[in-house]
């Protein structure tokens, strides 16, 4: 008995990501388009992961896949009837950096290959181990079928205390065959902003019926605030300046200083063409692969502030460190120069990055950025559906809606 309530326990938690150690850097981790944060990918489509070991030693990392219900909690589905082959695998393609002045190891992993073939659809987890068994890092991704239709569009919102900071979501479920057994109960909606899971909006119910069609037109239960634009930067080539980097400099690694940044809260709203918090690697100072080519500097940033926070701490914000909060990415008042101040060490190429405010365990995402309706924001529906005497969540359909064609 105490064996099936510990068994119970387990299966009921909800699973995090776990963050990677110092030396591991660069976590790319897609689908068809490499910006992307996670992988959504239909059933058979290819997912890849490409990370970097500084140590630069050539070591042995293996992989294990996960599933999970919608929720995030462990499906408890035998490995058989996700898996076709077998997980606990070596990553066998790894390539040592040329011609950089940080050295390091290359590892690039895609899916489905020779060892594995994913069989059904639903949330899952890859989490990669090092020879000794021990975890090093983990990353969600989803796989979907076209089972049903999402019509999705970004609206402003009717309330007229968000109506210039918000953002709502309005959409509706359409099951391609036959409809859907008592929906209210056994389908799942997760909506979510810029592919984040921090923020998430889950537990809707549909609100009409417009024959199998199920629509969710709600107004404050499905906003997001809009947020602000990314600041960024291109760091392609270390031996010039670029827009937003102040100078440059070659140490016994390259050196990026970049431009005070204003905090957005002071600041009317101003269009920038962002790629939504996330990052690309590339490099024009040598032809190649840019896996193995690109070099690593230290970029130095700055957030102009007038005042010293109370208990609350400064944080840069993006996909580069999967939208995670550590003291590799927090920042430090300088009193003398009245700015905050920190350094990351960052693979070249183009970021996406903003700035957040944590207070304990609570992360106020726009508390320095200002929030507006008519900011750009990328937003995906999942939804999930468990038929009577299935044992797991699938995930039938896929929304996707921007808020460039915001509706009034």
């Amino acid at each position: 008995m105490f064996i099936l309530f510990i068994h119970k326990i387990n299966f009921g938690q909800v699973v995090y990501e776990t963050f990677p150690p110092e030396n591991i850097k660069t976590i790319k981790f897609f689908g068809s388009k490499a910006t992307d944060n996670f992988p959504v990918v239909k059933l058979g489509e290819k997912i890849t992961l490409i990370f970097d070991d500084l140590d630069g030693n050539e070591k042995d990392y293996y992989y294990k896949i996960d599933h999970f219900n919608h929720d995030w909690t462990p499906s408890g589905l035998l490995k058989n009837q996700y898996l076709n082959g077998y997980d606990n695998i070596r990553i066998e393609n790894y390539f040592n950096s040329f011609n950089t002045l940080q050295s390091y190891t290359n590892y690039r992993l895609e899916i489905p290959n020779n060892n594995i073939n994913l069989l059904i659809t639903g949330n899952y987890l890859i989490k990669i181990y090092n020879i000794n068994d021990e975890l090093i890092f983990s990353r969600k991704f989803c796989i979907y079928e076209e089972l049903a239709n999402v019509s999705s569009a970004v609206y402003r919102p009717q309330n007229m205390d968000r109506f210039n900071s918000h953002q709502s979501i309005h959409f509706s479920i359409t099951p391609l065959k036959g409809i859907f057994r008592n929906p209210e109960k056994n389908l799942f909606v997760h909506l979510i902003q810029n592919r984040q899971w921090s923020n998430e909006i889950k537990d809707l119910k549909p609100q009409y019926f417009s024959g199998r069609t199920l629509e969710y037109f709600y107004e404050q239960s499905s906003q997001f605030e809009g947020g602000n634009e990314f600041y960024f930067f291109d760091s392609k080539d270390l031996r010039v300046t670029t827009p937003n980097i102040s100078y440059t400099n070659r140490s016994e690694l390259y050196e990026i200083y970049l431009n005070v940044d204003i905090p957005q809260f002071y600041e009317d709203y101003t269009f920038i063409q962002d790629i939504n918090g996330s990052f690309e690697i590339r490099n024009i100072m040598r032809p190649g692969n840019p896996d193995i080519e690109a070099d690593y500097s230290y970029v130095y940033f700055s957030l102009a502030s007038d005042y010293k926070l109370g208990e609350s701490e400064i944080y840069v914000y993006g996909g580069f460190n999967n939208y995670q909060t550590s003291d590799s990415n927090r920042m430090y008042f300088n009193p003398s120069l009245g700015i905050y101040e920190g350094v990351i060490l960052l693979k070249q190429g183009f970021y996406n990055y903003k700035y957040v405010l944590k207070n304990g365990e609570v992360i106020n995402h726009n508390a320095i950025s200002g929030s507006h309706a008519l900011t750009e924001n990328d937003y995906l529906i999942f939804v999930y559906f468990r038929d009577i005497g299935e044992q797991y969540d699938s995930l039938i359909g896929i929304g996707q809606c921007n808020s460039f064609n915001l509706k009034n």
